[in-house]
């Protein structure tokens, strides 16, 4: 029997479905033939769902994020 306590982290498997998630989009936008980094900030900067195609259901996936969270989960990525 394990009785040690464990600890769950809100903001870290937040920060893992953020991750998942847009490098699922990047890889589908690329199969499709998209500039997926162009994709992604034109989507991130205006929040116009139209830069994330459909395809692999792409866009309803990243639309469960907030966009404010995505970016700074990119920059806290991008800093360390």
């Amino acid at each position: 029997m394990n009785d040690d306590t464990s600890l769950f982290d809100v903001n870290v498997v937040k920060k893992n479905l953020i991750s998942s998630t847009l490098k699922e989009v990047y890889v589908a936008l690329e199969e499709r033939g998209y500039n997926p980094t162009n994709q992604i900030v034109g989507y991130l900067i205006s929040g116009d769902p139209g830069y994330i195609s459909n395809y692999k259901d792409c866009r309803s996936k990243i639309l469960d994020l907030d966009r404010a969270e995505i970016v700074a989960t990119i920059l806290e990525d991008y800093l360390k």
